[in-house]
């Protein structure tokens, strides 16, 4: 275990720009994966990390421990508790981080299947948790626009919490040509619809689509709706939160197919 207690180390350093740039994970492809279910998941589906780093306090935590075992041959750095606070993308340290290589989704098929659009999702942990949504609801494939948050930053991994590893995550996509080829329905829910969710059938191939946190969906994509609905709701808020949106919508699809994603 090599021990490294100056900032200026490059090990660190390297670490340190993946923990708070996009850009320089998009130049490195490598992301930074934060506490021991994340590396954990990572390790089961990928293998093992390119490097870990943990806290010297980490030592004493017997999952931690047990983590680096599995994680053998690969030696992890040990930093001073100060250097591993300024890698850590929460107030209360996880005490270990991984670097991977950010897994590269294959090209999006011709024919797609029912997946989930996102228009220029802006917030890491809304879109965390709609990728979480949509690996617990049975889809594969999740398309971003080009103004979307960056999918494998360490917020959306830490919300996301191991989806990304089960799914076909495609960034900087043109959503507006794929809604136009898409070989199912296209559904866009709205404030205000003549449709609610429950009355429109979504059991077959669908493309649900989810825009902005404040604009919604741009008005080119939801002109290439089959189907604008909203979700009911009775109390006295005037929107959802569109992670949470997300999740109704999903699951109830896998309502109507009887448990099926």
């Amino acid at each position: 275990m090599k021990r490294i207690t100056s900032a200026d180390n490059p090990q660190y350093r390297m670490l340190l720009k993946l923990a708070q740039s996009s850009r320089e994970r998009r130049k490195a492809g490598l992301s930074l994966l934060d506490g021991i279910h994340l590396i954990d998941a990572y390790r089961q589906g990928f293998g093992a990390p390119v490097e870990v780093a943990v806290s010297e306090t980490a030592l004493a935590d017997a999952e931690i421990v047990a983590l680096l075992q599995r994680l053998r041959p690969l030696q992890p750095l040990l930093l001073s508790d100060g250097l591993f606070a300024s890698l850590s993308t929460v107030s209360t340290p996880t005490g270990i981080v991984a670097s991977i290589r950010t897994p590269r989704a294959v090209a999006l098929p011709e024919t797609l299947d029912s997946c989930v659009l996102l228009e220029d999702i802006q917030d890491p942990g809304n879109l965390g948790s709609i990728l979480r949504s949509a690996a617990g609801a049975g889809i594969r494939h999740v398309c971003l626009s080009k103004c979307s948050v960056h999918s494998w930053s360490p917020r959306v991994l830490r919300a996301g919490m191991g989806a990304h590893f089960m799914l076909d995550i495609h960034e900087q996509c043109d959503l507006v040509e794929i809604a136009r080829g898409f070989p199912g329905k296209v559904v866009v829910t709205v404030l205000n619809a003549g449709k609610i969710l429950y009355d429109v059938d979504l059991s077959q191939t669908v493309a649900m689509v989810f825009g902005n946190e404040g604009a919604g969906v741009s008005a080119e994509l939801g002109a290439l709706a089959h189907e604008t609905v909203a979700i009911p709701m009775p109390g006295k808020i005037e929107s959802l939160n569109v992670a949470a949106a997300a999740a109704i919508c999903l699951f109830e699809r896998v309502r109507q197919r009887g448990g099926r994603g």
